[in-house]
């Protein structure tokens, strides 16, 4: 995919490359008929809701976690529950398969039960397969979150279809919509999800049909693609469809049984973090990539370095994830501050009011990285170690080619700003324009309750590097614990068998044994 209209330049010089390349940094680029950004999940769920229902050959939902009993419009007392819902799809078309592939660890983490494993009505209808899939690394998991359909419409991006998914962009502390199936209320979350219309919902369902092929070893075959289901109506929120653009994909995917590691995910935003001119916006979950730390870091050490927003979740979800992955934020942020020469670093966590005055964080669970009005990478993958080489990912990506592509990021990068503020996405435009940079404009309207508010204890004294651990809890590449230990014992069994196998004479035990440790392999076997 070529940028000879909008160039990126490359940091420090004049000369300019396109950042996707396919082949190094993105898996495979293809055209949409129309992309549309979906800011939060009462916009997907509604969106979703209407695709399904066109559906005529093939469902596949991929996710880290899946929950049936979650209703599809929260609120609704007349809404089926996402179960019932396909179980509804498949009864009235008999030629409609839906396939769901699942982590098989999901469902216990996020729900800390064994209920999904069990067969329920409409887990037991004949074309509606369920699998869990186990094949992973040691601490690894499958991230990916996608829905095709018909190989003709896809949805990528950071939303699962379970529980604490679902929300409005209003966040309201209150919003009685907003509960587990158990009734439970949880809190308020930030989400993106991108809909896809056309060839890249078949690459789609390339990833889908591969993913389903290494969990089950079953190969499903690729079924004619759709045709007349659209998109349709208008973009909720005031932003704008893409039209004709091209979409990159890009994957995390481990080394591990034969298979070689795909770091597209990670590799495609560092390249547009490296050609980043004027402004870098960034929501994620988490914020705790030594790698990306490091590239912010060198573009802030030039002399009229970009400016960098980052939007990430104030507070950790478990103890392990609050002492490594929100101590590592808290230590990359503040590393980023002290390599800060200009005033050029904003790290932010958003709030929303409550009654009583006080104030309630909003989760962030998108993972967005915008880089100018050039690139938007919209996906599954969380700026922290794992996502980088150990669990499965999947993002999607544009690079501007026209004024209409560049406008629409723009918009899209003001209209999530703006509703952290709790303003109107048009006035800060202008605002961002009038004052040239992101920072100036988010100062200027952060002054209400609705608010981002910095992260503390920035300061250049506190520790930078990765706590203990890290490496353990976080890692970057698949690891086995164990290799070493089987890698001696096999070692010891090669020569005890080759002892046995050579005459007692040919060599006295000493040398043999001698002969044995120079000859030993090196590594830990970790590739095997």
């Amino acid at each position: 995919m070529r940028n000879e209209i909008f160039p990126v330049y490359a940091a420090g010089s004049n000369s300019f490359h396109p950042i996707v390349r396919p082949g190094q940094n993105a898996w495979r680029v293809a055209t949409a008929d129309r992309l549309r950004v979906l800011v939060d999940g009462e916009a997907y769920f509604r969106l979703l809701e209407e695709i399904l229902v066109q559906a005529r050959r093939e469902v596949w939902i991929v996710g880290w976690d899946f929950n049936p009993d979650i209703p599809m419009r929260p609120g609704d007392p007349q809404s089926p529950t996402l179960g019932a819902f396909l179980l509804d799809l498949v009864e009235a078309r008999s030629d409609l398969t839906v396939r769901v592939l699942v982590w098989a660890m999901g469902p216990i983490y996020s729900g800390k039960s064994l209920k999904m494993f069990r067969k329920r009505r409409w887990s037991s209808h004949p074309r509606i397969r369920l699998a869990f899939d186990s094949r992973h690394p040691i601490r690894g998991s499958h991230h990916q979150k996608l829905v095709v359909v018909d190989d003709r419409v896809a949805f990528v991006g950071g939303i699962d279809l379970t529980a604490k998914r679902w929300d409005t962009s209003e966040h309201r502390v209150d919003d009685p919509r907003r509960v587990l199936p158990s009734g439970e209320r949880y809190e308020p979350v930030h989400d993106l999800q991108v809909a896809l219309e056309g060839e890249p919902a078949r690459l789609a369902g390339d990833i889908a049909r591969r993913r389903w092929l290494f969990a089950t070893d079953e190969t499903v075959p690729a079924a004619p693609a759709g045709s007349g289901m659209s998109l349709g109506g208008e973009a909720p929120g005031g932003l704008p469809d893409m039209t004709d653009v091209a979409v990159a994909f890009a994957r995390t995917e481990p080394a591990i049984r034969g298979r070689s590691a795909a770091t597209e995910a990670m590799d495609l935003p560092v390249a547009a973090l490296k050609g980043a001119r004027r402004h870098i916006y960034i929501e994620s979950q988490y914020f705790a990539s030594r790698r990306v730390c490091d590239v912010l870091c060198e573009r802030l050490a030039e002399p009229d370095p970009p400016e960098v927003v980052v939007v990430s979740t104030l507070s950790s979800h478990g103890t392990i994830e609050r002492l490594v992955l929100g101590a590592n934020r808290d230590r990359l942020i503040r590393r980023l501050k002290c390599c800060d020469r200009h005033g050029r670093v904003r790290a932010f966590y958003p709030v929303v009011p409550r009654a009583d005055g006080t104030e309630q964080e909003i989760v962030v669970h998108s993972k967005l990285v915008i880089v100018d009005d050039v690139f938007l990478r919209i996906g599954s993958f969380n700026l922290n170690q794992r996502s980088e080489g150990l669990d499965t990912e999947l993002d999607v990506a544009i690079e501007a080619r026209t004024e209409a592509e560049r406008r629409a990021i723009s918009a899209l990068r003001d209209r999530l700003l703006a509703e952290h503020l709790g303003a109107a996405a048009e006035a800060f435009g202008v605002a961002v324009r009038a004052e040239g940079t992101l920072g100036a404009a988010i100062d200027a309207f952060n002054t209400g309750a609705r608010a981002l508010r910095p992260f503390g204890n920035a300061l250049c004294d506190g520790p930078m590097t990765p706590v203990p651990g890290t490496g353990i809890v976080d890692p970057v590449a698949p690891w086995w614990p164990f290799s070493g230990w089987l890698e001696r014992g096999r070692s010891l069994l090669d020569r005890q068998l080759a002892l046995l196998r050579r005459p007692a004479s040919s060599l006295e035990p000493d040398n043999a044994s001698l002969a044995s440790s120079r000859t030993r392999p090196s590594g830990s076997g970790m590739k095997k």
